[in-house]
C-alpha cells in the first residue's frame, strides 16, 4: 500500500512538472534584468560595511532546489560578514575588481572574474578592501527542495581588520579566465565555433548542484538547440548581447540578464551581433550526478 501511494505521488509530481513546463511564462517575461540603481544599500549577515543586492533569480523559478541567485555590489569596505549555511551551498563570484574571500578563516585576495564554491557547514565571507565598487554574483542551492535556509549561523565578523592573507588560496576556486576556454565546433549542433569550458563539475558540490560552465560565443556563431531531461539551468550574461531561443520563442539578452531554463525546454543562443557574448551557466540536477543533453526541439516527458 505504501509503495502504491509513493508511485501515485511520484506520478502526480511528474505530471505537475510537465504542466509547469508547458504553462511557463513567456520568454521575454522570464528573462531577469540587473538594475542595481533601484536597490538600497544594506548590511549582510552582520557586516559593518555596505553592499547592495538584487534578487535576480528567486526560489521557485526552477523545479530543482535553487535557493536564489543575487546580483550584488560591494561598496569600498563592504561585503558579507562571516557565516555558515548548514542546509545549502553558496558561491560568491566576483565579476570585476578584487575582493578578499574567507573560507574557514583562511583569507586570500582574489582578482575577478572568479568564484569560490562554499560547501555546507563551512564558514565564509567576502570583503572589498579596495577604493572602488566590486560587482559580484551570489549563487545558493539547497540540499533539499525547500526554499529556505534554517541552517544559517552568523559569526558577525566582517573580516575588515588586519587578517593574515594566504598568497595561495587554501580553498577551491573557479577561475573564469577566457584563456582557459577550448574551441567547440558546432556546439550542440550550432553554427561556427564557440569557446567553452566546464569550470566546476558536480564532484565539487554536496548538493545536486551539477556544474558551472563558462562560454564565449563569437559573432556569427551559436550554441545549438538542445534540452536536458534531468538538469535545469540558469544562463547569466557576463558581457555582450545575443538572441536567446526557448522552444519556439526568441528574445534579446544582454549583459546582466539571467535566463532560467526548466526540464526539457529546448534552448539555444544565437550571436548575430558584432561582438562576442560571454556566459556563465549554472546547472542543477534532479538527481545527483545524473547529467544529460539531447539535441533538437521536441520536448519529452520529465525524467525520461
Amino acid at each position: 500500500m505504501k509503495s502504491r501511494k509513493r508511485d501515485m505521488a511520484l506520478a502526480v509530481l511528474l505530471v505537475g512538472m510537465a504542466l509547469r513546463v508547458f504553462a511557463a511564462e513567456p520568454l521575454a517575461q522570464r528573462i531577469q534584468h540587473t538594475d542595481l540603481g533601484k536597490v538600497p544599500e544594506g548590511h549582510s549577515h552582520g557586516s559593518e560595511g555596505w553592499r547592495k543586492c538584487q534578487l535576480l533569480v528567486p526560489a521557485g523559478a526552477l523545479d530543482v532546489p535553487l535557493h536564489f541567485i543575487n546580483r550584488c555590489q560591494m561598496m569600498p569596505g563592504g561585503g558579507v560578514a562571516e557565516h555558515f549555511h548548514n542546509t545549502s551551498e553558496e558561491m560568491f563570484t566576483i565579476l570585476n575588481g578584487e575582493a578578499e574571500f574567507s573560507i574557514d578563516s583562511h583569507t586570500s585576495r582574489v582578482k575577478g572574474p572568479a568564484g569560490a564554491p562554499l560547501r555546507m557547514g563551512h564558514s565564509h565571507a567576502v570583503y572589498n578592501p579596495t577604493d572602488g565598487l566590486v560587482d559580484y554574483l551570489n549563487f545558493n542551492v539547497n540540499a533539499v527542495n525547500a526554499f529556505s535556509d534554517g541552517g544559517v549561523f552568523n559569526l558577525g565578523d566582517s573580516r575588515n581588520k588586519n587578517v593574515q592573507l594566504d598568497e595561495i588560496p587554501q580553498f577551491m576556486m573557479m577561475h573564469l579566465d577566457k584563456a582557459l576556454l577550448q574551441p567547440m565546433q558546432n556546439f550542440h549542433g550550432g553554427t561556427g565555433t564557440v569557446q567553452y569550458r566546464r569550470a566546476l563539475d558536480s564532484s565539487v558540490f554536496l548538493t545536486n548542484w551539477a556544474y558551472m560552465d563558462h562560454e564565449l560565443i563569437p559573432p556569427g556563431a551559436s550554441d545549438g538547440l538542445h534540452r536536458h531531461s534531468g538538469v535545469e539551468e540558469v544562463y547569466y550574461v557576463m558581457d555582450g548581447s545575443a538572441t536567446f531561443q526557448l522552444n519556439d520563442e526568441t528574445a534579446p539578452i544582454q549583459e546582466g540578464d539571467a535566463v532560467p531554463v526548466k526540464f526539457n525546454e529546448a534552448h539555444a543562443i544565437i550571436n548575430n551581433g558584432t561582438e562576442p557574448i560571454e556566459l556563465l551557466i549554472m546547472g542543477i540536477s534532479a538527481q545527483k550526478n545524473a547529467l544529460d543533453t539531447e539535441l533538437g526541439a521536441m520536448p519529452r516527458g520529465p525524467g525520461r
